[in-house]
């Protein structure tokens, strides 16, 4: 059912342990408080930063034109601006992008 490669399982054992040093490695290098304030702000912003830069890009690679998707991101941005839920404005920017893919197809 199944067909691994040869190299499979030394492949997984590698990124195994390549995660487990990443995630490993800050608990014991660094043992005490960040007391650095410019390292600590950094620290603290790159979840968000990581966060958007893997998904902006699919945001626009998601619908078929390039457009739609600008125009569901807008939606969607308007909408989160303005406090609203996270069912409303997503919801919005569905109904944003499947418009503006129906009006591709009708031009």
């Amino acid at each position: 059912m199944f067909n691994f490669s040869p190299n499979f399982f030394a492949y997984l054992l590698v990124m195994a342990g390549v995660t487990y040093l990443i995630r490993m490695l800050p608990l014991v290098l660094v043992r005490h408080k960040i007391e650095n304030r410019f390292i600590s702000s950094f620290l603290y912003y790159v979840p968000y930063s990581v966060l958007s830069v893997m998904t902006v890009p699919a945001i626009f690679y998601s619908t078929g034109h390039v457009l739609s998707a600008a125009v569901g991101t807008a939606v969607a941005v308007l909408l989160a601006y303005r406090s609203r839920g996270l069912l409303l404005t997503s919801a919005a920017a569905v109904a944003a992008v499947f418009a503006c893919e129906l009006l591709y197809l009708v031009i």
